[in-house]
């Protein structure tokens, strides 16, 4: 190819969208395109690919290509995402696939087969090595959708459809770990989320400035954490939980808040996915713990196992209530935490004020109806307090809020050369 040729073939690939997104994605002047001139038949191939830094970190990522066959699947991208799969093993950087396409080059046949279970085997293949996000800008539909869903967290333009069916109508956003306003949003919000993930499991989420937390703070969480520093994930599936990422004094921590009530399926699944997530790249886990149990088995059980199989530092701070399968799933023994703290007035129990007094002490219930409800959580205060939970074990110490964020800080320090030697096996089979 002439010199002339290579100028004009540059300047075509250019003007294309994807071309535009992925070079306004990375750093100015820091993206190296690559497989430049890859040919899927008489076009060039229907995504761009190259590596760079964003916010100053190493990244790989694609784009695929909307103008050019509409983004279609075919071997030709395949093989180019493929590339950059394999540079990100052997260098140990994050990839971010960005996808905008109408479906796969179907006039390839059984070779369009082939395509995408290689895309999907490369993505199996990082799944824990180094960090995955999938940005969805317009519909990502079929095979195209489990490929995107294979990435640790998925970004979505509010207006884009991310379904496994082909059909119209909406797809499901149970998967998707934050819904953007736009396309420039959804940009935006991964390059955030980058700031919060380590290149590659073998290293460390980078650190940022400390930031005091909160003054006059909400909640234990925006009192304990830095301020501002927080990223919310699944923030629109469940009500009775809350995950995401946060710093404290500028380590990247994951956070996980229950609110109350018993546990729903949605939360069990947030919850599972992070604590993973925060297990495969080392980054510590705090549970803020409030919770009378769970109302869905498969949420229990996953739930259950996920932190029990993590070896991460794992540190949980019962807030309110920790009720049976609540307090066995995320905190003391059978969770494997490092450490478990409790504020004063918080109930540990294994069953609820009322059912523990019926069971423990049905001598004090002998009262009329009205006032059983007045005498349990006496029963509950003196038998179910976190002092009584400390006297036997069950937790390792009773801490104040303002004694907190102290105390979180020191733990994680302490615990960040935690190392935990596991039995051999390929991996659990529960979840």
């Amino acid at each position: 190819m002439s010199t002339e040729k290579i100028t004009q073939a540059k300047a075509e690939i250019a003007k294309t969208s994807a071309y535009k997104i992925i070079t306004e994605f990375f750093d100015e002047g820091s993206f190296l395109e690559i497989n430049t001139y890859a040919k899927s038949g008489d076009d060039y191939a229907e995504a761009v690919a190259g590596y760079g830094s964003v916010n100053g970190l190493p990244c790989y990522a694609f784009c695929q290509n909307i103008d050019v066959a509409k983004g279609a699947m075919s071997k030709a991208q395949a093989a180019k995402l493929k590339k950059v799969y394999e540079l990100a093993l052997k260098n140990g950087a994050p990839v971010v696939g960005i996808y905008d396409s109408l479906g796969g080059k179907l006039k390839e046949g059984n070779e369009l087969l082939t395509a995408y279970g290689t895309v999907l085997n490369s993505a199996s293949t990082l799944s824990g090595v180094v960090p995955q996000i999938s940005v969805v800008l317009s519909d990502c539909l079929g095979t195209s959708a489990i490929t995107a869903s294979s990435a640790d967290f998925v970004i979505k333009a509010k207006d884009a459809n991310l379904s496994v069916s082909t059909g119209s109508g909406e797809g499901c956003n149970c998967s998707v770990a934050i819904i953007a306003e736009d396309k420039e949003d959804a940009l935006s919000k991964a390059k955030d989320l980058l700031l919060y993930m380590p290149s590659n499991n073998l290293s460390t989420a980078p650190c940022a400035e400390e930031n005091l937390p909160m003054q006059d703070a909400p909640c234990v969480v925006c009192a304990v954490m830095d301020e501002g520093s927080d990223i919310k994930l699944y923030d629109h599936i469940g009500e009775t939980a809350k995950v995401g990422f946060a710093r404290l004094q500028g380590e990247v921590v994951g956070v996980v808040q229950t609110k109350g009530g018993k546990l729903q399926k949605p939360d069990g699944k947030k919850i599972t996915k992070l604590v993973k997530f925060c297990d495969a790249f080392s980054i510590p886990v705090i549970t803020f713990l409030n919770s009378e149990g769970f109302d869905c088995l498969g949420a229990a059980t996953s739930v259950t196992n996920a932190y029990a199989e993590s070896t991460t530092t794992k540190i949980t701070v019962i807030t309110g209530k920790a009720v049976g399968t609540a307090y066995i799933a995320m905190a003391g023994t059978g969770a494997q935490t490092d450490l478990t703290l409790a504020l004063p007035n918080t109930v540990v129990s294994p069953l609820s004020e009322m059912a523990a007094a019926f069971m423990m002490a049905p001598e004090k219930m002998e009262v009329p109806v009205a006032e059983q409800e007045a005498v349990a959580m006496k029963f509950a205060e003196e038998t179910l307090s976190a002092f009584k939970a400390a006297e036997d074990g069950v937790i390792e110490n009773i801490v104040t809020e303002a004694e907190l964020r102290t105390t979180l800080c020191q733990a994680v320090t302490m615990l960040m050369s935690k190392r935990v030697t596991t039995l051999p096996k390929k991996h659990s089979t529960i979840g």
